[in-house]
C-alpha cells in the first residue's frame, strides 16, 4: 500500500477499538450500538427506552451526549461522566486489542437493504466548513458556529471518539464499495448484530493494514479514490480544486473535531500527527441504491399557522390554500412540481404554501424562518412533525418540505458551496448511523 498516496487523499489508517465480548460476562452486542446523538431530539420516550434496554450492560449510550438533554443545564457534569466512563471501559477490558485497518460494513434498515460503507479515519487538515473554502473534504450544508462549543466540550480531552459522520463519494459506476465487499467477505465478520428500536441490523468485516502487510484491498481503495479525486477537478462546473468527499451527515460533529484539532495545534505545535488530527468516519457512495435522501422538516414553537404563513408571505408569488387532511397534505408536498411548496400544520389545520422561488426548498425558506427569532427544531420524519404540531400542551406549527433529489449534489456544492443548513437527511431517523466502533483520541 502506498501510504503517502493514501494520506494525500485525506485518509489515515485508523486504530479501531471494538468491544471484547468474550471477557465481558454482562456484554450483549445488541445493547452496545445506539443511534446518533442528534436524532429524536423531541422524543424523550425514545431515549428513555434506550436507557432501559442498555441498563447494566456496556453501551455506547454511556459514551455519548444525546442532544435532547442539552437544554437541561447539567452539561459539564454529564460530559465529565462520559469521559470517566470512557476511561473505565478502557481500564476494565471492555475493548479488545486495537485493530489497525478499516472495516467494510453492510447495514440493513426497515426501508433499505445492504447499504455499504467503509470505516476510515480522515485528515482534518483536508476539511474546512467555512462557506468560502473549497477543500478536499467539504460540508454540504451550512454550519451553525453557535452549535459547535458544546460539541467541542465533549471531544476536548475525551480519550475516545465514536463516529456518526457519513462522508459521501461521487462514484457513479459504484466501482469501489461492492468490489471491496467481495474482498472483505473472504474473512468472518468482526461483528454482526441486530440494532435496537427496530432499526435493522449491521455487519462489519475487518481489512487489516498493519505495517508490512500486503493488501490488495487497500491498494484498490487508493486506486479508486485517486481516480475519483483526479476527475473531480474537471467533472464539476466552476471547480478548480480536488473535491473527493462531501459530508452527508454529522457536519457539526466533524466541525467540532476540526475545532479541537486547531486548538491542539496552537497549544502543542510539535505534534503534527497527533491522533486528534484525524476523525473516524463512515464513507458511503451517494449512488448506493440503499441511500435515499429525505427532507428535514421544521417545527416552529409558540407560533400558529397564521403567524408562520405571514412570515413566509414575502416569498415570490406566495400563495396559501387550505387542505382537508394530513394525508392529502403529504401527497401534495410529495408531488413533482415546477414550484416550491411547503405544507403547514397546526392544531388540526392544514395548508399548502406555494412559491415560484427556485432551487432547493430550504434556500428560500430558512432565511425567512431565521428572521422570526422563534424556536425551531429540525425533524426527521413526517409522523414526528404531525405529532408535535398537534400536541395540545404547546403551540407549534410544523412545516413539511418537499422531496430532495440526490443527483447533482456534488456539482451544486462544488459550484455554490454549502447548501442552507438542514437541507436534507440521508434516510429516515432509524436509518441513521449507530455508534459502534471507537478510536483512541488523546494519548
Amino acid at each position: 500500500m502506498d501510504k503517502e498516496k493514501l494520506n494525500s487523499l485525506g485518509i489515515e489508517t485508523p486504530s479501531i477499538l471494538l468491544p471484547e465480548a468474550k471477557v465481558n460476562p454482562t456484554f450483549d452486542m445488541q445493547k452496545w450500538p445506539v443511534i446518533a446523538c442528534d436524532q429524536f431530539t423531541q422524543d424523550f420516550d425514545y431515549w428513555e427506552k434506550v436507557k432501559k434496554i442498555t441498563d447494566g450492560s456496556p453501551s455506547t449510550l454511556n459514551l455519548i451526549f444525546p442532544e435532547i438533554y442539552l437544554p437541561e443545564g447539567n452539561a459539564n457534569s454529564r460530559i465529565a461522566d462520559i469521559h470517566t466512563t470512557m476511561i473505565k471501559y478502557l481500564m476494565d477490558g471492555v475493548f479488545a486489542e486495537p485493530m489497525q485497518g478499516f472495516i467494510y460494513i453492510e447495514r440493513d434498515t426497515p426501508y433499505q437493504k445492504k447499504r455499504r460503507g467503509l470505516i476510515s479515519a480522515v485528515d482534518l487538515e483536508k476539511y474546512e466548513w467555512k462557506p468560502e473554502a473549497r477543500p478536499l473534504i467539504r460540508c454540504t450544508e451550512g454550519t451553525v458556529a453557535d452549535r459547535l462549543p458544546p460539541r467541542m466540550d465533549i471531544r476536548r480531552g475525551a480519550p475516545l471518539e465514536l463516529p456518526h459522520v457519513l462522508l459521501l463519494i461521487d462514484d457513479e459506476t459504484d466501482s469501489l464499495l461492492p468490489a471491496l465487499g467481495e474482498m472483505a467477505k473472504k474473512s468472518a465478520p468482526v461483528y454482526n448484530t441486530q440494532l435496537m428500536m427496530d432499526s435493522g441490523s449491521i455487519a462489519g468485516w475487518f481489512l487489516p493494514a498493519e505495517e508490512g502487510q500486503a493488501s490488495a484491498a487497500l491498494d484498490f481503495i487508493v486506486e479508486k479514490l485517486d481516480g475519483l479525486c483526479g476527475r473531480s477537478v474537471s467533472r464539476y462546473e466552476g471547480n478548480s480544486s480536488p473535491f473527493l468527499f462531501a459530508v452527508g451527515d454529522g457536519n457539526h460533529s466533524l466541525a467540532s473535531a476540526k475545532g479541537i484539532w486547531e486548538e491542539f495545534k496552537k497549544s502543542r505545535p510539535g505534534e503534527p500527527f497527533h491522533p486528534c488530527r484525524y476523525a473516524l468516519v463512515e464513507i458511503e457512495n451517494i449512488y448506493d441504491p440503499a441511500i435515499q435522501f429525505e427532507p428535514i422538516h421544521r417545527v416552529v414553537f409558540d407560533a400558529d399557522i397564521d403567524k408562520i404563513s405571514g412570515a413566509l408571505s414575502s416569498l415570490p408569488d406566495f400563495s396559501r390554500r387550505p387542505v382537508d387532511s394530513a394525508k392529502e397534505l403529504v401527497r401534495l408536498c410529495a408531488c413533482p412540481s415546477a414550484v416550491n411548496c411547503f405544507g403547514v400544520i397546526s392544531q388540526g389545520r392544514y395548508a399548502l404554501i406555494e412559491t415560484s422561488a427556485g432551487g432547493i426548498a430550504t434556500a428560500c425558506l430558512q432565511p425567512l424562518l431565521d428572521k422570526t427569532s422563534l424556536t425551531i427544531d429540525y425533524i426527521h420524519g413526517e409522523e414526528e412533525v404531525f405529532r408535535l404540531a398537534e400536541d395540545k400542551s404547546r403551540l407549534a406549527t410544523g412545516i413539511l418540505l418537499p422531496p430532495v433529489q440526490k443527483a447533482g449534489l456534488f456539482e451544486t456544492v462544488a459550484r455554490l458551496g454549502p447548501l442552507p443548513r438542514k437541507s436534507f437527511s440521508m434516510g429516515h431517523s432509524c436509518e441513521k448511523r449507530f455508534y459502534l466502533e471507537c478510536r483512541g483520541l488523546f494519548r
